[in-house]
């Protein structure tokens, strides 16, 4: 695989959105209080709130808030409305993207969700349309620099699925994401630190995005992003380092 690694175009610039670090925030709270209610306050018994804990820790959120969020979930009802909801659609040439929201109100989200599709050159789709083009995974991130033998073998010894390297230098582990929290847990005990870890939706296929359907595609990801419902967006566009430029 050539270029810089396609993870980070996936997940569209994630990092540098440091002007929606708060509602990021709020974001992760809301995962961390309904994981830990549905499932309990142990990450070692609960994929999805380690999960969570990771994804909030790759944020850099305090381990007090967090702490907090998940002595919410466990302690009481609140929010006990929340429900997980995925929705399925098209984007702008032809991109699969689904959209996870955590809503207490399934009216007010698919209306918001698919006020964003019409008004970015998508539309939304039924259940199934695209989740076959999609598979749930951990992915860990390594930033350039550490050697590519080590990371395999501690990857792969730790029950990782796969490992990548990109032109770059940089490592995407992809990992079960029942095990996610397990085979990170290992990669940290070999002192290999991560520069991001969650468990994401991974696309099979991927559709090339121009100079014309990139802006647009990128105007969608935002709209979604910006509904407060919207957890994660995920989408199988893929930007070229030349068109990437032109933006």
């Amino acid at each position: 695989m050539a270029g810089h690694s396609k993870w980070a175009n996936t997940k569209h610039r994630k990092a540098a959105q440091d002007a929606k670090r708060g509602k990021i925030f709020t974001k992760i709270i809301r995962e961390l209080v309904t994981a830990a209610r549905l499932g309990g306050g142990d990450p070692g018994s609960n994929p999805r709130l380690r999960a969570a804990i990771d994804k909030a820790l790759s944020n850099n959120m305090t381990r007090d808030t967090l702490n907090r969020a998940i002595a919410r979930g466990v302690g009481g009802d609140e929010d006990s409305n929340m429900e997980t909801i995925i929705y399925e659609g098209y984007g702008p040439g032809g991109t699969a993207v689904m959209v996870e929201c955590l809503s207490d109100n399934r009216n007010r989200t698919v209306s918001e969700v698919r006020h964003a599709f019409t008004k970015c050159g998508g539309n939304l789709g039924t259940d199934g349309s695209v989740a076959y083009l999609f598979t749930k995974k951990g992915v860990i991130s390594y930033a350039p620099g550490l050697d590519e033998d080590t990371v395999m073998d501690a990857a792969l010894e730790a029950g990782a699925d796969d490992v990548v390297t990109y032109d770059d230098g940089a490592i995407d582990v992809f990992t079960p994401w029942e095990t996610f929290g397990e085979v990170k847990d290992a990669l940290d005990a070999a002192g290999l630190v991560a520069e991001s870890a969650e468990v994401s939706m991974i696309p099979s296929t991927k559709a090339d995005m121009d100079a014309d359907t990139a802006p647009k595609l990128m105007r969608l990801i935002d709209m979604l992003e910006d509904c407060d419902d919207v957890q994660e967006v995920y989408h199988n566009g893929e930007i070229s380092d030349e068109v990437a430029e032109l933006l």
